[in-house]
């Protein structure tokens, strides 16, 4: 089957090939976050020609070329257009087996969530938008944010299919896809915030308040689904840092769980059991210092 999907955005770094790069990795996220693997890549380009110059766009898609050629992907082309803000994406088309795919509908009671990144992209990349930081101090996020979520790879297939549901953790936060998956499958996430992996500098930008306005709407569609129980300030924005090109959540059957956070972890430093599934009751995630 099928599986086609399609993102862009304004740069969120500085440097217009990692920008490529980020921009390419978060685009095939969404394949890999339904079990399935990209074949395909179109880019997507807004180039304001008037105020930048041509080998900026060079170097944005040799940034993307680099991690499409990673992903072992074919980059088959695209369209570009003249803008007043650069904006760059790919749409992605790739392949999954019907019998195979995964989704967010279909968490189980017992099952142990696992996420593979660290979070805390949205804060450090505001840091980053104000000059308080520079790139060079983000090493950690930009690792995080160019490395592409492929995990099947590393898995054999009686390890795939024991991961029953799985979303990719991007703009909404850890608590809004969280929601988003809990609420599809109708279980209850219980979440251990201490085990969360979190991004270096993460906690220093949100102490300091470097926000998007993204922090804000992200609580507001989480607000009266969720329970946040004795978690300091910075923490509870955390859970709704947006994310971009962040870890995928999988819902894994619990027998399996620790074998496979450890052949994730060879991929992903920062592979975490964060949590557990149980049947529906109270509210639809529970976070727990």
């Amino acid at each position: 089957a099928l599986v086609q999907t399609l993102d862009f955005f304004t740069p969120i770094v500085d440097s217009p090939k990692i920008f490529g790069q980020v921009a390419a990795a978060n685009a095939l996220s969404d394949v890999y976050a339904m079990g399935g693997v990209p074949k395909t890549a179109m880019a997507i380009l807004a180039f304001p020609l008037a105020s930048l110059d041509p080998s900026v766009a060079v170097e944005v898609l040799q940034g993307a070329s680099d991690v499409i050629a990673e992903a072992k992907c074919n980059f088959v082309g695209g369209h570009s257009i003249d803008d007043d803000t650069l904006k760059f994406g790919l749409s992605v088309t790739g392949l999954v087996d019907p019998k195979k795919v995964w989704s967010n509908a279909k968490a189980q009671a017992g099952d142990v969530l696992i996420l593979t990144k660290g979070l805390g992209t949205g804060a450090i990349t505001a840091a980053l938008k104000r000059s308080e930081i520079t790139e060079a101090e983000m090493q950690d996020a930009l690792q995080s944010m160019t490395r592409v979520n492929s995990v099947l790879d590393l898995l054999s297939d009686s390890e795939a299919t024991a991961i029953h549901a799985a979303t990719d953790i991007t703009g909404f936060g850890f608590l809004g896809h969280s929601l988003q998956m809990a609420k599809a499958s109708q279980k209850s996430f219980e979440i251990d915030f201490s085990n969360l992996p979190q991004l270096e500098l993460a906690k220093d930008c949100l102490q300091k308040s470097f926000l998007t306005k993204a922090h804000r709407t992200n609580s507001q569609y989480v607000e009266g689904q969720v329970e946040s129980l004795n978690l300091e300030d910075w923490q509870k924005l955390l859970l709704v840092d947006p994310q971009t090109s962040g870890g995928l959540l999988l819902s894994v059957k619990a027998s399996q769980a620790e074998i496979i956070q450890t052949k994730l972890k060879k991929r992903f430093a920062k592979t975490a059991l964060v949590g557990r599934v149980t049947e529906a009751q109270g509210p639809w995630v529970k976070v727990r210092s």
